[in-house]
């Protein structure tokens, strides 16, 4: 099962490939801004607003990480006539 996600990742259309490139390199510039708000919170403000915004942004930026992933694969699968 694993094989075969591998597999459809290596053998994705060229603008789906682009798109997904794209969408995670956002995803990791949102998860380091997370990062940049726990580190504020834990060194400078202990406010525990900044906490929540922090961990937040960081779940955000997983979610969209994993749909970013999960739609490449649909839309590349649908492209192909495989669905």
């Amino acid at each position: 099962m694993f094989r075969k996600i591998l597999d459809s990742y290596k053998e994705l259309d060229k603008l789906t490939y682009k798109i997904l490139k794209y969408g995670l390199q956002f995803c990791f510039m949102m998860c380091m801004v997370s990062v940049l708000i726990l580190f504020s919170y834990k060194s400078f403000l202990t406010v525990p607003f900044l906490y929540y915004i922090g961990i937040s942004v960081f779940r955000l930026s997983i979610i969209f990480g994993i749909e970013f992933i999960i739609c490449a694969l649909v839309v590349d699968s649908i492209k192909k006539q495989v669905i």
